[in-house]
């Protein structure tokens, strides 16, 4: 029987040594690029979303390369920028342009990109971004209320030390205001509304490292949460990571992955990619033991507005080569309500509800 491979989160002390990070504090090269360029297995990407005062949803993300290939991570660089705007009456608009592999500009100390003529800059606190995609133009003011977090040093390490590889996640602004001007197809719109980014990078294809992720950030009342809960491949013993921040007031009250249980509930397959997805899932976080306090976090499935079997984008040789190797892979974005429970003992139960915008990726095959 083969043996399981190690995966954790790197919180040593002498984690964050060899990393050049300190404990709370993070710097501004952090969101800079990370990767090496165009290296074998790297991947890397700075991920915003938006929910505007329509309700409408805008999700814009820089990647250092495409995954959505046959190659996937082991392809060399060649940036691209993805734009989908969902409108409240279902009205869906995506674009993503073409590859950009001589023309783009990424710093290292800090994060500033360029992708063609669409650029991303930022200080952790207020970021600005352009795209301007075949018919669509968009300019984002992103200002932090959130102070940027991580969990430890990001990173989660997977495999023994001699053949070591990471996934690493930094929420640069867990939560902010957005001002938003859109043109699409020659109509112009200015929007308020309140947004978020991240950025991921690693060293290895995730679907060798990751089977499946449930991810969620939402603002309800003065509460921002953000959660997620990774499960490990099977050569990881499908070991499970769960992330969870808190905030109030833009105040952090709790982040201790390991207080969190996480939970999920009426589950069903989705009948476009086949995945099993859950219409409830909770994250119950309980510092009470040590005189803490305790919060549930509730999100409540209402549409899914992304069904994206990856194998899809695919064409040609590309496409049989993933058949051929089995890959089944899939990404699903919902949206719903999330309800924030501050649980206090003796105490009524404080509630706040609101809606909110979370995510599936699915890269491994369902259980049996």
């Amino acid at each position: 029987m083969p043996r399981t491979e190690p995966c954790r989160m790197a919180g040593q002390s002498s984690d964050y040594q060899r990393l050049g990070l300190a404990k709370g504090d993070i710097a501004q090269w952090e969101d800079g690029f990370r990767s090496a360029p165009g290296g074998p297995g790297t991947f890397e990407w700075w991920y915003s979303d938006f929910v505007l005062d329509d309700g409408s949803t805008l999700v814009i993300n820089f990647m250092a390369k495409s995954l959505r290939s046959a190659k996937g991570a082991n392809q060399p660089a060649a940036p691209v920028v993805t734009f989908e705007l969902d409108r409240p009456d279902g009205t869906h608009i995506e674009r993503t342009s073409q590859p950009h592999p001589d023309d783009f500009e990424f710093a290292t100390d800090r994060c500033e990109l360029r992708i063609g003529t669409n650029t991303f800059v930022g200080d952790l606190h207020t970021y600005r971004i352009h795209v301007d995609l075949d018919g669509v133009t968009a300019d984002v003011t992103l200002t932090g209320q959130v102070p940027a977090w991580r969990p430890e040093t990001g990173h989660i390490l997977f495999g023994d030390r001699d053949a070591q590889k990471y996934f690493a996640w930094l929420p640069s602004v867990p939560q902010g205001t957005a001002e938003a001007t859109l043109t699409v197809d020659g109509a112009t719109e200015t929007r308020t509304g309140t947004g978020y980014h991240d950025h991921n990078w690693g060293d290895a294809e995730m679907a060798r490292l990751m089977h499946h992720w449930y991810w969620m950030r939402a603002e309800a009342g003065s509460y921002t949460v953000i959660a997620s809960y990774i499960t490990a491949e099977k050569r990881f013993g499908f070991a499970e990571v769960p992330i969870f921040v808190l905030a109030k007031d833009g105040k952090i009250l709790a982040d201790e992955g390991s207080l969190m249980h996480f939970t999920k509930s009426d589950e069903q397959i989705d009948p476009v990619t086949g995945k099993p997805v859950a219409n409830t899932v909770v994250y119950d976080y309980d510092a009470s033991a040590t005189g803490g306090d305790r919060y549930r976090v509730t999100f409540r499935r209402q549409s899914t507005i992304v069904q994206d079997p990856m194998i899809e984008s695919l064409k040609g040789p590309k496409r049989l080569l993933a058949t051929v190797a089995g890959f089944d892979g899939a990404y699903l974005r919902f949206t719903g309500q999330v309800s924030v429970e501050h649980l206090t003992p003796g105490a009524d139960t404080e509630r706040v509800d609101a809606p909110a915008l979370w995510e599936l990726m699915y890269f491994g095959k369902n259980p049996s």
